[in-house]
C-alpha cells in the first residue's frame, strides 16, 4: 500500500511538471485560470507581472501599469481619481483572487507581488490579448 502512495505521489509531481504549474501543490483548474483571465483588471496584472523582470513588481508599481492599461469609461475624470479607483479595485478583489486561485504570491505586508503561474496561464494571455484592443 504505501508503494501506491508513493507512485501517486510521483504521479502528481509528474503532472504538474508537464503542466509547468511552478511547484504548485496540485495543477491548477482551467475554470479557475478562465475565470481569473475573464477580467479586464486582471489580464493586465498578470501581463504587467508576465513582463516583468523576475515577474515581479512592487505593488504602486503594478497600480501604474495596470491604471494604465485598463481604460477609464470616463476620460474626463482626473488620471489620480482613476488611479485610486485601480489601487482600491486590485487591493480588494484582482490580487486577493489571483492569488488564492495560485497564479500570483501577493504579499501585501511588503507590497511584493509575484507571477506563479505556470505555461497554461502564459498560454491563455497570450490568446486572450488581441481582444483587449482599445479604440
Amino acid at each position: 500500500m504505501d508503494e501506491s502512495r508513493e507512485l501517486g505521489t510521483r504521479d502528481i509531481q509528474s503532472i504538474d511538471a508537464v503542466s509547468g504549474s511552478s511547484g504548485r501543490e496540485r495543477p491548477i483548474s482551467p475554470d479557475t485560470v478562465l475565470s481569473a483571465v475573464a477580467n479586464e483588471h486582471r489580464r493586465a496584472i498578470l501581463e504587467a507581472l508576465d513582463n516583468a523582470s523576475g515577474k515581479t513588481l512592487e505593488y504602486d508599481v503594478l497600480v501604474d501599469r495596470v491604471a494604465d492599461r485598463v481604460r477609464d469609461e470616463d476620460v474626463k475624470r482626473e488620471s489620480d481619481e482613476h488611479r485610486q479607483r485601480v489601487r482600491i479595485a486590485l487591493h480588494h478583489t484582482h490580487l486577493p483572487k489571483l492569488d488564492e486561485a495560485r497564479i500570483i504570491d501577493y504579499e501585501a505586508e511588503t507590497g511584493d507581488v509575484q507571477f506563479v503561474g505556470g505555461e497554461l496561464e502564459r498560454d491563455l494571455l497570450t490568446l486572450v490579448e488581441p481582444y483587449d484592443v482599445h479604440e
